[in-house]
């Protein structure tokens, strides 16, 4: 007898699915959890997989690739709600066998589950090959849940943060998010999204810095075949996309007016019309904006439209900077490199004491997506069992030598204060990397007692290039 197993956070379905395929003699097991999916995977073999692409803890994509690895022999099917070429594509290439659209046609159903199971008939795949592929499994999933994208933050602000987002997610209220670049406004509102009735259906995220006035409109609303030069076949829009889920329309004050008109629209009366469209479509979304500049005063200086800012801003959230998050640092430090390691395949253990002060210390203006990449480039360098700062960026390691410092964090007193001092820093970017790398150089050349040999080892670089380093910064 065939087992299935059925991962899908609508209980409705689960039920449904098991009472039809319980009748035609197979052995039904349902589970509303990716990650209790992913248990039962472990203890049990399924010969098929029906799983949901969106679900509440996490994304059917990912539960399809770790299944892959704890039993390659389990065939995988991905149920979506919105029919969509994109996600049939992805899956299909990323392992699925086959995908299905949302509502379930019952006979489509056993036609796929009897053409997965003569597939694995012709592979004879046996319960012993699950067993071994299911150990070597085991070593990989052991390391601490790098493949995770998101990490909460424990500290005062994080909390103050996701206690806020615990409060509007489960309404239908738009949200703006306020916050600097890379501090991350997106992660935010997946949170609200994840954490709300629609939860199951789409989250589509829309940069609109990246949108020029010309294409915002397409973009956003869909347009029809024909509609205008170049409109070669009909295209849904963002908007008509994300029907019954969240769209979330990130740097929302690059939007021309002429976009802004349209979108206020669409937001008063909930229907949207394709350029070229001669017929409204009611649409059910919830928007989510984000801006890293305060709306009202977008407002005041005519670059943004007061009816549409007050129409957004039902409830505002402000995403805290990493440098007033200093008691999550280091936890967001150490994932970042848990998934750095699984990604370069290293195995970086942590970092020594003076990486965590200089962490500590640094101002981080590009925030979490900086910390990501500084991270990232200093795990590659890095040889032994943990990160030193010779593995980091100079303007990171020498940020207080040369005042790289955020504006928003100092103050006329502290200016006045470090005057003398702030006249001999240098005054752009090229001139500090060039100090800063002078410094790294002595630094290093005083370790090893001037052995160029050794120091060229440490900096990982040839020794022609440091006796032109040293020629050049006169050491």
């Amino acid at each position: 007898m065939a087992k299935i197993l059925v991962i899908d956070d609508n209980i409705d379905i689960c039920q449904l699915l098991e009472r039809f395929l319980t009748k035609k003699g197979y052995e039904v097991d349902t589970t509303i959890s990716g990650k209790n999916g992913l248990e039962m995977v472990k203890e049990t073999y399924y010969d098929l997989i029906f799983c949901d692409f969106k679900l509440r803890d996490m994304e059917g994509r990912d539960v399809l690739a770790k299944v892959r690895i704890i039993s390659p022999g389990t065939k995988v099917a991905i149920i979506t709600g919105y029919a969509d070429v994109k996600i049939a594509v992805e899956v299909i290439k990323k392992g699925a066998f086959d995908y299905i659209t949302k509502p379930l046609i019952p006979d489509e159903i056993i036609s796929l589950i009897e053409r997965a199971l003569a597939l694995k008939e012709e592979e004879k795949v046996k319960s012993v090959t699950f067993e071994k592929a299911d150990s070597k499994a085991k070593k990989k999933t052991s390391k601490a849940e790098a493949d995770s994208k998101f990490l909460k933050g424990t500290g005062k602000e994080s909390k103050k943060l996701y206690k806020e987002v615990k409060l509007v997610a489960p309404t239908n209220l738009s949200v703006v998010i306020y916050g600097e670049s890379g501090a991350g406004k997106e992660n935010i509102a997946r949170l609200i999204h994840d954490q709300s009735e629609r939860a199951g259906k789409p989250f589509i995220a829309v940069d609109c810095g990246a949108l020029t006035k010309e294409l915002a409109g397409s973009e956003l609303w869909g347009h029809e075949k024909g509609s205008f030069t170049g409109a070669h076949t009909e295209k849904p829009g963002q908007f008509e996309i994300a029907d019954g889920g969240t769209i979330f329309l990130d740097e929302i004050s690059n939007l021309s007016y002429e976009v802004q008109v349209g979108l206020l629209r669409l937001v008063q009366e909930r229907k949207l019309r394709r350029i070229g469209g001669t017929k409204d479509k009611s649409i059910d979304v919830r928007i989510i904006v984000a801006s890293n500049e305060d709306l009202r005063k977008a407002v005041q200086e005519n670059k943004f439209r007061e009816d549409l800012y007050f129409r957004f801003n039902e409830f505002s959230i402000t995403v805290p900077p990493l440098r007033e998050r200093k008691d999550d640092i280091e936890a967001f430090a150490l994932h970042f490199l848990e998934l750095s390691n699984e990604e370069l395949n290293k195995d970086v253990e942590g970092f020594d004491e003076e990486v965590k002060e200089v962490f500590q210390e640094y101002v981080w203006p590009g925030n979490l997506r900086e910390m990501r990449n500084v991270i990232r480039r200093a795990t590659l360098l890095t040889d032994g069992e943990k990160m030193t700062v010779s593995a980091l960026p100079p303007e990171v390691v020498y940020a207080r030598k040369f005042n790289f410092t955020d504006s928003t964090s100092s103050n006329t007193s502290d200016a006045q204060a470090n005057g003398a001092q702030a006249s001999k820093s240098p005054t752009n970017l090229k001139d500090a990397a060039a100090e800063a790398e002078a410094e790294v150089l002595r630094k290093v050349l005083e370790e090893v007692k001037y052995n160029r040999t050794k120091a060229a080892k440490q900096l990982g670089i040839d020794r022609k290039t440091l006796f032109n380093k040293m020629k050049q910064y006169d050491l």
